[in-house]
């Protein structure tokens, strides 16, 4: 099977894991262990305005006040506080650029933090020039896993799912493209999916 496309998640592939980003905000913010994960996860209020935010229903300065409520803490430009920890992973950033420059089309597909007055996709020089397609889900109104923002990305490759492999560290994001004929991969350490993408597209990611 030769693939022509790469779809690639941001937060947690792209970059280092969420958590340990999570766990240094914690940290930071003088925050008991597992607060912000609770506020995100768990707290009713903290996942209607993640959810929102993440479809363009709210506004990154509303989860703001929202998440800084819950926690208890200075709301003002909490997003660029939030993320301040959020690096790029090397391997995968460096994956994605060899199956570009041998022709293979890749896009980045992001359940989107809003992007004022924080935009954690410029800010770690992932916005321009990367990418064949960039889809954000509050572009779209849409997030993953609804199968429609797996459609968009296809269109804007102009590639069936069968040409194309996706990478994402939630799994429940998974299935909705694999009934599109996208080849899955379920991303938990860099150096395992590196080495999948290498042999799913080796006869385009020659070893370096």
């Amino acid at each position: 099977m030769t693939y022509r496309g790469l779809i690639l998640d941001f937060g947690g592939v792209l970059t280092i894991r969420m958590r340990l980003n999570g766990e240094a905000f914690e940290r930071s913010e003088g925050l008991a262990p597992g607060a912000y994960f609770h506020a995100l996860n768990e707290h009713p209020d903290g996942v209607a305005i993640y959810k929102a935010l993440e479809v363009g229903d709210a506004t990154q300065e509303q989860w703001n006040q929202v998440i800084g409520g819950i926690l208890g803490i200075d709301p003002t430009d909490l997003m660029r506080r939030a993320l301040a920890n959020l690096h790029l992973e090397p391997r995968m950033v460096d994956a994605a650029h060899r199956a570009r420059a041998t022709g293979i089309k890749v896009a980045m597909l992001s359940n989107s933090f809003g992007l004022t007055p924080y935009n954690p996709y410029a800010e770690l020089g992932m916005w321009d020039g990367e990418w064949d397609a960039i889809v954000l889900s509050e572009q779209l109104g849409v997030r993953k896993p609804d199968q429609g923002i797996y459609l968009h990305t296809l269109e804007q490759l102009q590639l069936p799912g069968e040409d194309c492999v996706f990478v994402d560290d939630h799994a429940v994001n998974l299935p909705p493209a694999a009934a599109l004929g996208i080849h899955t991969i379920h991303h938990t350490d860099a150096a395992a999916t590196v080495a999948e993408l290498d042999a799913l597209l080796r006869c385009a990611m020659p070893a370096t």
